[in-house]
Protein backbone atom coordinates (compact mmCIF):
# COMPACT_ATOMS: atom_id res chain seq x y z
CA UNK A 1 0.00 0.00 0.00
CA UNK A 2 0.81 3.73 0.05
CA UNK A 3 2.15 5.45 3.28
CA UNK A 4 -0.67 8.55 3.41
CA UNK A 5 0.69 9.81 6.20
CA UNK A 6 3.52 9.68 8.95
CA UNK A 7 2.16 11.12 12.30
CA UNK A 8 5.92 11.63 14.97
CA UNK A 9 4.42 12.35 18.81
CA UNK A 10 7.14 12.28 21.57
CA UNK A 11 5.83 11.51 25.09
CA UNK A 12 6.63 9.56 28.33
CA UNK A 13 8.64 6.36 28.46
CA UNK A 14 6.07 4.03 30.41
CA UNK A 15 5.69 0.30 30.16
CA UNK A 16 4.51 -0.64 26.59
CA UNK A 17 2.45 -3.36 27.67
CA UNK A 18 0.57 -0.78 29.65
CA UNK A 19 -2.93 0.62 28.47
CA UNK A 20 -2.35 4.33 28.62
CA UNK A 21 1.09 3.74 26.92
CA UNK A 22 -1.20 4.24 23.41
CA UNK A 23 -1.89 7.42 24.56
CA UNK A 24 0.86 8.85 26.99
CA UNK A 25 3.93 7.45 25.16
CA UNK A 26 6.46 8.60 21.95
CA UNK A 27 5.30 6.88 18.90
CA UNK A 28 5.28 7.08 15.50
CA UNK A 29 2.06 6.29 13.54
CA UNK A 30 1.68 5.68 9.95
CA UNK A 31 -1.49 5.62 7.84
CA UNK A 32 -2.02 3.49 4.57
CA UNK A 33 -4.04 2.81 2.11
CA UNK A 34 -4.13 -0.22 0.44
CA UNK A 35 -4.54 -1.38 -3.53
CA UNK A 36 -8.00 -3.24 -2.46
CA UNK A 37 -9.12 0.47 -0.96
CA UNK A 38 -8.63 -0.32 2.46
CA UNK A 39 -6.72 2.00 4.86
CA UNK A 40 -5.07 0.84 7.76
CA UNK A 41 -2.71 2.46 10.37
CA UNK A 42 0.54 1.04 12.05
CA UNK A 43 1.44 2.81 15.21
CA UNK A 44 5.10 2.04 16.79
CA UNK A 45 4.72 2.77 20.58
CA UNK A 46 8.19 3.69 22.41
CA UNK A 47 8.40 1.43 25.54
CA UNK A 48 10.13 1.63 29.34
CA UNK A 49 13.69 0.15 28.19
CA UNK A 50 14.25 1.23 24.31
CA UNK A 51 13.03 4.50 23.96
CA UNK A 52 13.89 4.64 20.48
CA UNK A 53 11.06 4.20 17.42
CA UNK A 54 13.02 4.44 14.13
CA UNK A 55 10.83 5.36 10.79
CA UNK A 56 12.55 4.26 7.36
CA UNK A 57 9.37 5.28 5.22
CA UNK A 58 7.70 8.65 3.78
CA UNK A 59 4.72 9.99 2.94
CA UNK A 60 4.25 8.44 -1.02
CA UNK A 61 6.08 5.88 -0.91
CA UNK A 62 4.65 2.41 -1.40
CA UNK A 63 5.40 -0.18 0.60
CA UNK A 64 4.50 -4.53 -0.15
CA UNK A 65 3.24 -6.72 2.29
CA UNK A 66 6.07 -7.75 4.54
CA UNK A 67 8.57 -5.20 3.48
CA UNK A 68 10.38 -3.62 6.43
CA UNK A 69 9.45 0.03 7.52
CA UNK A 70 11.69 0.68 10.64
CA UNK A 71 12.10 -1.05 13.72
CA UNK A 72 11.62 -0.23 17.56
CA UNK A 73 13.56 -2.29 19.93
CA UNK A 74 12.79 -4.33 22.72
CA UNK A 75 10.18 -3.48 25.28
CA UNK A 76 8.32 -1.24 22.62
CA UNK A 77 5.05 -2.12 21.15
CA UNK A 78 3.16 -1.97 17.43
CA UNK A 79 -0.35 -1.36 17.32
CA UNK A 80 -2.19 -2.17 14.07
CA UNK A 81 -5.73 -0.61 13.14
CA UNK A 82 -7.53 -2.32 10.85
CA UNK A 83 -11.00 -1.77 9.17
CA UNK A 84 -14.25 -3.61 10.21
CA UNK A 85 -15.27 -7.03 9.54
CA UNK A 86 -11.41 -7.68 9.73
CA UNK A 87 -10.87 -11.86 10.50
CA UNK A 88 -8.37 -12.24 12.54
CA UNK A 89 -5.97 -15.03 12.30
CA UNK A 90 -3.87 -15.29 15.15
CA UNK A 91 -4.83 -15.44 18.62
CA UNK A 92 -4.25 -13.43 21.58
CA UNK A 93 -1.13 -14.10 22.97
CA UNK A 94 0.55 -16.03 20.38
CA UNK A 95 3.58 -15.03 18.85
CA UNK A 96 4.18 -14.16 15.21
CA UNK A 97 7.60 -13.25 13.11
CA UNK A 98 7.62 -9.71 11.36
CA UNK A 99 7.40 -9.52 7.44
CA UNK A 100 6.26 -13.30 8.20
CA UNK A 101 3.29 -14.10 10.38
CA UNK A 102 -0.16 -13.07 8.12
CA UNK A 103 -2.07 -11.17 10.76
CA UNK A 104 -5.31 -10.83 9.63
CA UNK A 105 -7.55 -11.48 6.55
CA UNK A 106 -9.12 -8.37 5.46
CA UNK A 107 -12.83 -7.96 4.13
CA UNK A 108 -14.53 -7.83 0.51
CA UNK A 109 -14.01 -4.50 -0.40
Amino acid sequence: GTVTRIAYRAGKFLNAAEDKASDENERNALAMKLPSGHEIAVVQIAGLIARRILCDVKEGQSLAAGERFGIIRFGSRTDLYLPEGTLPLVAVGQRMIGGETVIAELPSA
